[in-house]
């Protein structure tokens, strides 16, 4: 029932700290891929995890080739503002990676051209909003694919 929940260089620490703990509540695999805007060891990451850092599934990634190396036959879908298909639509697996990219641009583009057939949205109701709020936007999708299961 796990799922893996991938977090392509987080700029803010305070979201990652918040999505590791969602990790841990869910079930899931946090996996990093840096570079990072900040440092793993910096208290505010480990306070918006409270005290459950310890326990979370953590991989780390030097970058997104070496990420992209070692799961290149996994289930995979991606979400950004710019996706064509709504979330809903996913077919979410077991151990599926669900990533998402940095705060600040989303997913790079290669990422998002060569996938664009596993490349998912948010829906968002009001054109004055951009997108969402990473942590948000990560609690929305996992507890998506775990409501089937639930």
């Amino acid at each position: 029932m796990a799922y893996n929940i991938v977090l392509i260089e987080p700029e803010i620490h305070t979201n990652t700290g918040n999505i590791g703990r969602l990790s841990l509540a869910s079930g899931s695999n946090l996996h990093l891929v840096k570079p990072f805007g900040f440092e793993l060891s910096d208290k505010r990451v480990k306070r918006a995890g409270l005290d459950y850092w310890k326990h979370i599934s953590l991989h780390i990634y030097e970058n997104v080739e070496e990420f992209f190396t070692i799961h290149k036959n996994k289930k995979m879908a991606f979400f950004s503002s710019h996706g064509k298909t709504n979330h809903w639509s996913v077919d979410y697996q077991d151990d599926m990676f669900l990533i998402f990219g940095k705060e600040s641009v989303g997913l790079p583009p290669g990422i998002t051209e060569a996938n664009h057939d596993k490349t998912y949205k948010i829906q968002l109701y009001n054109e004055h909003i951009r997108s969402l709020n990473l942590a948000n936007a990560v609690s929305i999708v996992i507890y998506e694919a775990l409501r089937p299961k639930l």
